[in-house]
């Protein structure tokens, strides 16, 4: 499978602010010990499942099951980064569409940055490639890439927008139930 790395299908980024001080923020910690029940809630309904695993050769992965727009998204995210301040995923999606079944590339990128007041900014990166499989499949159901494009950008930074100050929540409570 190639990933077509220099086009972008979306992109997005959000952040929010959290009252936690910096240093007690372990965005790794957080993504690899998240349990299920605290993923569905930081995005229901669109959230259905998540856990953890390792590739073939020990690398930490993240496998989550979610609804973004019509498509159900199986990410397969393998840890390129994993930091208490900055965890870069990278995963090839399996996408389940009215229309059959595709991959994409997706990059998710959860930064935390000090900022002043003892706080923290938490800001949660998207960015989808497009797979020569994509492109074969939209082509097959004679559609443009900017048609798909756009509605991959429409649906995904919904999704985003939504979960992303719900995933700075969860990680400040971790944050905080690790302090006291």
């Amino acid at each position: 499978m190639q990933v077509l790395i220099d086009t972008i299908l979306s992109q997005s980024a959000y952040s929010t602010e959290i009252d936690v001080p910096f240093e007690k923020v372990d965005i790794a910690d957080w993504l690899f010990n998240l349990p299920e029940a605290e993923y569905q809630r930081c995005c229901a309904p669109d959230h259905i499942s998540a856990g953890t695993t390792t590739t073939d050769d020990g690398r930490r992965m993240s496998i989550n099951v979610e609804m973004i727009g019509t498509g159900l998204v199986i990410q397969h995210y393998v840890a390129e980064s994993a930091t208490p301040s900055y965890c870069r995923m990278n995963s090839i999606s399996d996408v389940f569409t009215p229309a059959g079944r595709t991959q994409v590339n997706v990059v998710w990128e959860l930064i935390a940055e000090p900022i002043e007041g003892g706080r923290t900014r938490y800001t949660n990166r998207v960015t989808s490639h497009p797979t020569d499989a994509f492109m074969s499949f939209i082509e097959q159901h004679g559609q443009t890439f900017e048609q798909a494009a756009e509605a991959r950008q429409a649906a995904g930074g919904d999704h985003n927008m939504r979960e992303t100050p719900l995933f700075a929540a969860s990680i400040a409570r971790k944050a905080q139930a690790r302090r006291n």
